[in-house]
């Protein structure tokens, strides 16, 4: 969605509000796409003082798999966008202001990026989370598992000499 924002760029006090729906369901995170339902965008561009700034957030409900337990479940997601605009950059190396183009802003490319970067890299159902045994793959949330511990290598010869005394 391109914002045309010609109409506010010189006039103090003036704002543009903004509302719609993206669909980012054919994104990709490590195999997974959690993104299935709308994406909703809403916000405004304000012009405080002469400056141009966009204040917005992008909000959904993800649908996820427990990288613990892997588990299916839903999260919610809010992502706020709060950034300057310019016309023109002054300093090449600013990636904090969004440049318009004609006096325009694609604020779906912004709000997709600012999603995208904010999503996680690892999911967890709850935080405590016991996951499932390496060994059988039992989920160690619903209960211990019948797996014998295993003895660190490293402490094999002390295991041993309980074994011993045990005995």
């Amino acid at each position: 969605m391109r914002l045309n924002l010609r109409d506010i760029i010189h006039t103090p006090g003036a704002s543009r509000s903004f509302s719609f729906d993206m669909d980012l369901s054919d994104l990709d995170f490590f195999g997974e796409r959690p993104i299935c339902r709308p994406v909703e965008v809403t916000g405004a561009v304000r012009n405080m003082a002469g400056a141009l700034t966009l204040e917005g957030e992008a909000a959904t409900v993800l649908d996820l798999r427990c990288d613990r337990c892997l588990k299916p479940f839903s999260r919610e997601m809010r992502v706020p966008v709060n950034s300057l605009m310019a016309e023109t950059l002054e300093d090449e190396e600013n990636d904090d202001i969004i440049l318009l183009e004609n006096g325009e802003v694609d604020l779906e490319e912004v709000f997709t990026t600012a999603f995208v970067l904010a999503m996680e890299p690892k999911h967890v159902c709850s935080e405590d989370c016991k996951g499932l045994c390496p060994h059988c793959g039992a989920d160690l949330n619903e209960g211990p598992c019948q797996c014998r511990p295993e003895v660190d290598p490293r402490l094999a010869v002390l295991a041993q000499l309980l074994d011993k005394e045990s005995n």
